[in-house]
């Protein structure tokens, strides 16, 4: 288990597909996900068995301290020859959102990343109009990198996705800053 101030990372447990189909299956939190279009149990179970053939995704079910399950955060995609790794979270039960509960697991989450995988960098994507995740995003030290222009088209227009990225030793800084 990683633990944060107010979240606890822990091992993904198959009874957790049903809640994240259900979350994802609500337009308000998929639309800020690159998941599109509503979800199956049969196709998170198909995702489930494929999960633990991969060796290089770590997804952990993120608990507020009382055990509420309230979402997923992950390391995607990590390099080992270069240190690096794109993030990804949910906060899926929107009773939690805007509450701190996604930033205290990101930080626990770039905390194991750094300390425990030896990682040198994470980087995300995030769409322009999640004004709340950028501003997570940001609390959290990572620093804008790009923009992929027009990148996304949602409800008849396009959207810019905003690249994000934070180096260990930026991470390093802000949590003495932070102390």
């Amino acid at each position: 288990m990683i633990r944060g101030g107010k979240t606890r990372l822990r091992a993904l447990e198959h009874d957790d597909l049903s809640h994240f189909v259900r979350w994802v299956n609500e337009p308000q939190v998929r639309r800020f996900l690159a998941i599109r279009y509503p979800l199956s149990m049969t196709e998170e179970e198909s995702w489930w068995q494929n999960f633990f053939a991969s060796k290089n995704n770590y997804i952990y079910a993120i608990e507020a301290q009382d055990g509420t399950y309230i979402g997923n955060i992950g390391l995607h995609d990590v390099e080992t020859e270069n240190r690096r790794a794109m993030l990804g979270i949910v906060i899926g039960d929107q009773a939690y959102w805007g509450e701190g509960y996604g930033s205290d697991a990101i930080r626990a989450m770039l905390r194991w990343a750094f300390d425990y995988l030896n990682l040198h960098r994470i980087h995300l994507s995030v769409y322009a109009y999640n004004k709340r995740a950028i501003r997570c995003y940001e609390k959290c030290g990572f620093r804008h990198e790009g923009i992929m222009r027009e990148a996304r088209y949602l409800a008849g227009q396009y959207h810019d996705e905003w690249l994000m990225g934070i180096l260990r030793r930026e991470f390093l800084v802000e949590q003495k800053e932070s102390a």
